[in-house]
């Protein structure tokens, strides 16, 4: 019994030296190689990070250099060219400096002390998103059945792409063009002409117009405007006697 006690200890000790030399030998890996010390080797290690899963970083601008301007990331010097700080085209990159922006880390090279950041893809994505969201909102408020007015955006062989504004676009298939016969839409429309046409369709985001119907609308509304103008004539007589009544005779 004492034996299998003293084995027992034996293993377990054994077991936590082995424990302990894991624990020292990824310690090591903290304490710096030699050329880069611990601070620096961590924070590499967080931007790589940081650029593998594309993370959306806060900083602040701290300085402007040529071609571009300067922030820190987990105390590292991070350079953004003045090509990806906005959307738009920069003039003066000096009013950057002390505004705090968000930024993603392109490219990371410890070794050649090269870390570059750029602001420009997170504002193309959001805008984008909120494109996104205001043409489902305009969608969505398209309901079947009324009229719409929009531009003749491209003509194809089977229909018309017309933009109706926030990014929405209908399609006039070539049978919904005109209330007569015609093999191509080029035979009566032209691109940026400006036409109406009924919503006969909203369905996944995708909208189906109607030229056809309001000019059928159009021209039976012209008839009924026309029967209705259409001057009342009264009864005219035309026996003999309706005919020499008021004639006088000598």
């Amino acid at each position: 019994m004492e034996e299998k006690i003293k084995e027992n200890v034996v293993e377990t000790t054994e077991e936590n030296m082995e424990n302990l030399g894991q624990a020292l030998e990824e310690s090591y890996a903290y304490m710096g190689n030699g050329e880069y010390d611990t601070d620096t080797l961590l924070a590499w290690e967080k931007i790589n990070q940081y650029k593998e899963t594309g993370e959306i970083l806060p900083v602040t601008v701290s300085g402007i250099v040529n071609k571009g301007v300067i922030a820190l990331v987990e105390g590292v010097r991070g350079f953004i060219p003045v090509s990806r700080l906005d959307i738009n085209h920069v003039e003066d990159t000096n009013v950057w400096l002390g505004r705090d922006i968000r930024v993603r880390v392109i490219e990371a090279d410890m070794e050649k002390s090269k870390l570059v950041l750029s602001a420009r893809e997170i504002l193309r994505e959001e805008s984008a998103a909120a494109r996104k969201a205001q043409k489902e909102m305009a969608v969505s408020k398209i309901e079947v059945g009324s009229i719409v007015e929009g531009k003749v955006e491209s003509l194809q062989t089977y229909g018309a792409f017309v933009d109706l504004g926030n990014d929405v676009t209908g399609l006039v298939h070539v049978s919904q063009i005109s209330t007569s016969h015609i093999k191509s839409p080029k035979e009566v429309l032209e691109v940026g002409q400006m036409v109406q046409a009924k919503v006969i369709k909203n369905e996944n985001g995708k909208i189906s117009l109607s030229i056809r119907d309001v000019l059928e609308a159009q021209r039976v509304q012209e008839e009924e405007e026309i029967k209705n103008n259409i001057p009342v004539v009264e009864n005219i007589g035309t026996s003999l006697e309706s005919l020499l009544k008021g004639l006088k005779l000598d």
